[in-house]
């Protein structure tokens, strides 16, 4: 049977990166995003390599994500799964004393309970050795000015993942910072300002690539990081 891997937040940036390097090497696909044409429109390029299936939504809906779960049963084996939807708040980021608590909820819902939620319904169904991935963030470990609420979001993130981790030693589970990349959070978290010095997403993929096919501890690691040492050991 085919391995099948989650991956979601895929209509662009990193997780359409993602999607194409593993249809490259042969995994089936369940994607989503809730923009309904854009990921309609990756599904249409990554079916000319795999299996696919794409479901429009949104991660905070319980409904979605067994939708996803489900899917993914019907292509093959689930082996892996990457959360990468993320929700950045409001755009300029307010200081905590502004921030407004019905948004904090919001990003809280998309950062932390979504991720968490979807690996309790695809725990069962794990193959050995599958791979849970979570993107994280130097904001998660950083405390930036401004970045209150996203920050905390995906710091709480990265605590879940070391918990999942000593819970599961039968599963990798890897908390992944990308680095800064040229992407429209990115510059929606930077209004206005030029983000041309980013790197796109596609280069932090060989770092991700190298946690799936590879057999490191589970843990926090940075993309370009685990890429160097690769290459370094080349």
């Amino acid at each position: 049977m085919s391995k099948v891997a989650i991956v979601t937040g895929a209509s662009r940036g990193l997780g359409l990166e993602l999607a194409r390097a593993l249809a490259r090497r042969g995994w089936a696909l369940v994607i989503d995003a809730r923009g309904a044409t854009p990921l309609d429109e990756a599904r249409v390029e990554l079916a000319a390599a795999t299996a696919v299936h794409a479901v429009a939504g949104d991660v905070r809906d319980a409904s979605h994500l067994q939708r996803l779960v489900d899917g993914a049963r019907e292509l093959g084996e689930l082996a892996l799964i990457i959360n990468n939807a993320s929700l950045l708040g409001p755009s300029p980021q307010p200081a905590l004393a502004d921030y407004p608590l019905d948004v904090m909820r919001e990003v809280y819902e998309a950062n932390l309970f979504a991720p968490l939620r979807l690996v309790q319904l695809a725990l069962p169904h794990l193959t050995p050795n599958a791979r849970i991935i979570n993107v994280t963030s130097d904001a998660g470990v950083e405390a930036y000015e401004g970045w209150g609420g996203y920050g905390s979001s995906k710091a709480a993130l990265e605590h879940l993942s070391a918990i999942l981790a000593a819970e599961h030693p039968d599963v990798g589970v890897y908390w992944v910072d990308p680095g800064d990349m040229r992407t429209q959070m990115q510059q929606d978290a930077f209004p206005g300002e030029d983000i041309s010095d980013r790197a796109p997403p596609s280069e932090s993929v060989p770092g991700f690539l190298s946690l799936i096919e590879g057999d490191f501890a589970s843990g926090r690691y940075r993309a370009a990081d685990v890429a160097a040492s690769q290459k370094a050991k080349s």
